[in-house]
């Protein structure tokens, strides 16, 4: 069952680790030796092979921030998405403007209209959609002056800090906390496995939104809310798309979630 909200008017990519260099001073004839005796056994496993270095296309944030750093940081990353009648969430996800959100945020309609951090509205159209992993991406017709791509990708832990961003009923950006509360999570509508189970607050309105960890990396994409009561409401329990799922990794066989989309 899909919530349709009341309507409201409004990466880098994973990245490098450059290693520290350390220098040590050591004195002596044969301390050198075992240093330099040290370094090489600890550079080539000790078989003469020089280590192969670890491809990383851009920086990553390493440090955890507080949940107003990681607004800071992603908030101008989020767009509301207005879908006829449907609201929903979004998140920009490349440097040339795409947006990644949920499929049934736009399902059915051509009339999609983004509304950016900086207040740029503009049409925008669904590039491509799978509804089996329910996510889609946007194509804005126009862009703001200053694009900003949240960091996509991160490792997810059970009990691990998680911020979702969104739009719940309407009241734009704002931002819940919670954690991580489960993972590979099977809907018990649909065939879709591998869900994250989180418990910050999401409602009607968030979903497409992103899930993310305490550096501020994208984790997921908000999809949809258990609802034992069957009135739409949060029940603390949510569940989210994997990231790496939600950009094309594997198939899926139904839509998400055991309660309605948001």
């Amino acid at each position: 069952m899909e919530r349709v909200p009341q309507e409201a008017g409004a990466a880098e990519a994973q990245g490098a680790v450059a290693g520290r260099a350390r220098r040590f001073v050591v004195g002596g004839g044969a301390l050198v030796v075992v240093a330099v005796l040290a370094y090489w056994l600890g550079s080539s496993g000790g078989n003469g092979e020089a280590a192969a270095p670890r491809p990383s296309a851009t920086p990553t944030p390493s440090a955890t921030l507080a949940v107003s750093e990681v607004f800071k940081r992603v908030g101008p990353s989020v767009a509301v998405i207005q879908a006829g009648k449907s609201l929903g969430t979004g998140v920009i996800a490349a440097e040339d403007g795409t947006i990644l959100t949920a499929h049934h945020v736009v399902k059915g309609t051509k009339d999609v209209t983004v509304t950016f951090a900086d207040g740029t509205k503009t049409k925008a159209v669904v590039m491509s959609a799978n509804p089996k992993r329910d996510v889609a991406t946007l194509k804005p017709a126009e862009l703001p002056e200053i694009i900003v791509p949240a960091t996509l990708g991160g490792g997810v832990a059970v009990g691990a800090p998680v911020v979702a961003i969104g739009n719940p009923l309407g009241l734009t950006y704002s931002v819940s906390t919670g954690v991580v509360s489960g993972l590979n999570r099977r809907a018990e509508d649909g065939d879709l496995s591998g869900l994250i189970q989180f418990d910050a607050s999401v409602n009607p309105g968030s979903s497409g939104g992103p899930l993310l960890d305490a550096r501020g990396l994208v984790i997921g994409i908000v999809v949809s809310i258990a609802d034992p009561g069957g009135d739409e409401a949060f029940a603390g329990i949510a569940f989210a798309v994997p990231i790496g799922v939600a950009l094309g990794g594997g198939e899926g066989d139904g839509p998400p979630g055991d309660g309605p989309l948001i």
